[in-house]
């Protein structure tokens, strides 16, 4: 055996390769920490999509009048029919010409037949008044027109109430109801509430 010569080079040993540690083969301190749930891009846009929806369920379901709007096309194309399809598109663009005041108007109309059982003039003339709705005259009489209400039933409630509290003769209660100074009843209205008085 031959003795290695001093200063010269020691033949280089191979080394072994050194073992990957997987993240669970890690040790604790030295895994890769989780991010926490509200960190994640996702989880943000999760909460986006829900907050989205949420909002949209809330000012009337939008999505719901598109499927119904939806449904309603394709029923009219299976029927074969184009003109309830047409009313419907008609309908859609004749809504958004209504001014505001008018739909107010409308709406204040149809509490003062409904609730107070007032005429159609006396619903018109509250509309107008200066101490009542102030709405302009056009307004008051697209409410007028609009507005669901039975005049006759109106009568007849106000002539049971002065017949109740005041107790009215019918002819008195007649003259009442369709003085320009009283409720303003017209007169066929005044005679379907005296006849039926005490129904």
């Amino acid at each position: 055996m031959t003795q290695p010569i001093q200063g010269s080079p020691q033949p280089v040993q191979p080394q072994q390769p050194v073992p990957q540690m997987t993240p669970q083969q890690a040790p604790p301190s030295q895994q890769p920490k989780k991010k926490p749930i509200f960190k994640r891009w996702w989880f943000w846009v999760l909460i986006v999509i829900v907050l989205i929806i949420g909002i949209s369920n809330m000012n009337g379901g939008g999505s719901s009048s598109s499927d119904t709007n939806s449904t309603s096309q394709s029923q009219s194309a299976q029927s074969g029919s184009t003109s309830s399809s047409g009313t419907t598109e008609q309908k859609k663009s004749e809504e958004p010409s209504v001014p505001a005041d008018y739909k107010s108007a409308l709406r204040q109309a149809e509490s003062y037949a409904n609730t107070m059982h007032m005429s159609k003039q006396g619903v018109y003339d509250q509309l107008t008044s200066e101490y009542g709705g102030q709405f302009s005259a056009e307004a008051a009489q697209y409410a007028v027109d609009n507005v669901k209400a039975d005049w006759n039933a109106n009568a007849l409630a106000k002539a049971k109430d002065y017949q109740k509290s005041m107790a009215m003769s019918p002819e008195a209660i007649r003259d009442q109801l369709t003085s320009e100074y009283g409720e303003k009843f017209t007169a066929d209205e005044a005679n379907y509430a005296i006849e039926h008085l005490n129904d």
